[in-house]
């Protein structure tokens, strides 16, 4: 059946039993230059020195890294040239953001305002975000988080609790947000936030704002992850004012801002390569001739990837179009999760060796351990399995 096979028979079942679209779409020749002009860059990064081989302790913040990728205009492509972008297409987008996955390249400093942060302003922001904030990103000389998860709302983003009281001039935000990623070095935070008190319509009432993490009020707590990173934090905000200039959108357009920056966050590359350093060294450390068990296992996993990684050019052609493919975003990060979940469990049975965060030890032994421990944040970031699910069965009318 040839090696689309597999993406095939997901794209009929989900096409024709589940009501889901995913077209089959082959990334523009033009791309293919791209490639060659990005893997050549990341090379003569990797020769001066200056890209190194990522550590267990290695957490992806460069923003020496970043500018270089937006002087050569790899950061905002997709964006009009008047506000710093490129006016590239998604797939020119996919193309680098996949070379520098693949290559373990330092993306954490811009990852967030590249993805989703310029984009929703773009599409949602005023022409004073348009013209100050945004080129600023796509230069990778901004960074933001996002303020959505709450302690007591995780994915389910409709019963966030954290509020914002009109004031002469602008708004007073108190709450708590959580599990906030590279908050502790954003230039800026977007945060969903209440308006108007929580009623029957729990969409309603949710307003977006642009919060200076330098803001008094603004109190960044980390928290420590399973590998002794500092990745995740709580922000606390208390009294934290914001000019009405701040205001993202109008009021009461939240939930309409938040799930369509989800098709961006939960479709990407990066759901289903950030274990592939494991399953690269799995294969090194198999060698050319694998047993029949070793072969079927690699293959699976090939192939599973390869279909993720069709699924996921097909939500970028959407994105391409303009649409808004969220229940399609859902899927791939779903099924990505699983499968990066499946990765280490796979290898440790092909292969048995003692997980370690020791850069001085074996590559293979490394890549395990870094995957056993960042596999229960893929879990989770994004939106949790059950949140996900939940949003697929109310796309195609389940719910």
């Amino acid at each position: 059946m040839g090696v689309n096979a597999p993406y095939c028979l997901w794209s009929f079942i989900l096409t024709v039993i589940a009501g889901l679209q995913f077209d089959p779409i082959t990334l523009p020749p033009e791309t293919g230059a791209l490639r060659t002009d990005v893997r050549a860059f990341i090379e003569e990064e990797r020769t001066s020195g200056t890209l190194k081989e990522r550590s267990a302790s290695d957490d992806g913040y460069c923003p020496e890294f970043s500018r270089k990728l937006g002087a050569r205009g790899w950061l905002g492509m997709m964006w009009p040239k008047k506000y710093g972008g490129q006016e590239r297409t998604a797939f020119d987008r996919y193309v680098v953001n996949e070379e520098l996955l693949i290559s373990g390249a330092p993306t954490s400093t811009h990852f967030v305002a590249d993805r989703q942060s310029g984009p929703l302003l773009l599409r949602f922001g005023t022409e004073q975000h348009k013209t100050e904030i945004v080129p600023a990103i796509a230069r990778g000389e901004l960074t933001f988080c996002i303020g959505m998860s709450e302690p007591h709302s995780g994915s389910d983003l409709a019963s966030v609790q954290t509020s914002a009281r009109k004031t002469d001039g602008g708004w007073i935000i108190n709450g708590t947000k959580l599990w906030t990623s590279w908050a502790h070095r954003a230039d800026y935070m977007i945060t969903l936030v209440r308006t108007t008190p929580l009623d029957k319509d729990r969409h309603s009432g949710l307003s977006q704002f642009v919060v200076d993490m330098k803001s008094p009020g603004v109190e960044v707590r980390p928290i420590i992850n399973l590998r002794g990173q500092h990745d995740f934090n709580e922000i606390m905000l208390t009294d934290c004012f914001v000019p009405d200039a701040m205001m993202v959108g109008d009021e009461g357009q939240g939930w309409s801002q938040v799930t369509s920056e989800l098709g961006y966050e939960r479709s990407g590359p990066e759901r289903f390569l950030s274990t592939f350093a494991l399953f690269r060294e799995l294969v090194r450390v198999i060698g050319p001739t694998p047993t029949p068990t070793e072969a079927a296992a690699i293959g699976r996993m090939a192939a599973h990837m390869m279909t993720l990684r069709r699924m996921s050019i097909s939500v970028a052609g959407m994105l391409q179009e303009g649409r808004s493919p969220n229940v399609e975003a859902a899927v791939v990060k779903d099924r990505g999760t699983s499968f990066e979940r499946e990765m280490p469990e796979i290898a440790r049975l092909l292969m048995p060796a003692e997980p370690s965060r020791d850069p001085d030890v074996d590559a293979y032994a490394r890549a395990l351990g870094d995957a056993m421990v960042l596999v229960p944040q893929l879990t989770i970031q994004g939106g949790t399995r059950e949140i996900l699910r939940v949003v697929i069965a109310r796309g195609l009318g389940l719910r």
